[in-house]
């Protein structure tokens, strides 16, 4: 019996693979569930237009992320932390205040998405923006202390 998976089911196959089960595990457990469809040729003509809208989607997802990179560029951003005497900060740098800054720079982007390397003195540092799973972007972060 030839299916179509609407989910990935481990051992079977993808979302959105055609494959052979045997009757039973289809018709059964598969179908029922909501796991699969019964590949006739209206399902596989819906399953085509979907996996093709996907992909369009996936597409425009990744331009954009590239376009926001481009935007960004070789950004420098300016954090200002409190310093002891000795040029160590106190606490840290977080993805959350390289969200800020950027978003004050007209960039929206969720702190979830900045990894920041360990920062523990001023100085000049990078953070790495992961806009897109294949589009990642490097911002340079100039770590300077507070004026009082």
């Amino acid at each position: 019996m030839e299916i179509i998976l609407l989910t990935d089911i481990a051992g079977v196959g993808y979302k959105n693979d055609i494959v052979t089960v045997k009757a039973g595990y289809g018709r059964n457990y598969l179908i029922p569930q909501g796991f699969a469809l019964l590949a006739n040729a209206s399902n596989r003509k819906i399953v085509t237009e979907n996996v093709r809208q996907a992909a369009h989607k996936a597409e425009k997802l990744k331009k954009d992320a590239e376009d926001i990179a481009t935007a960004i560029g070789e950004l420098v951003i300016d954090i200002k932390t409190v310093v002891g005497e000795s040029g160590r900060i106190f606490g840290r740098v977080t993805n959350t205040q390289v969200a800020d800054s950027l978003k004050a720079k007209g960039f929206d982007i969720d702190r979830k998405k900045i990894t920041v390397d360990d920062v523990k003195s001023i100085g000049t540092y990078a953070a790495l923006i992961d806009l897109h799973k294949e589009v990642k972007h490097k911002v340079t972060l100039n770590v300077v202390a507070a004026e009082d």
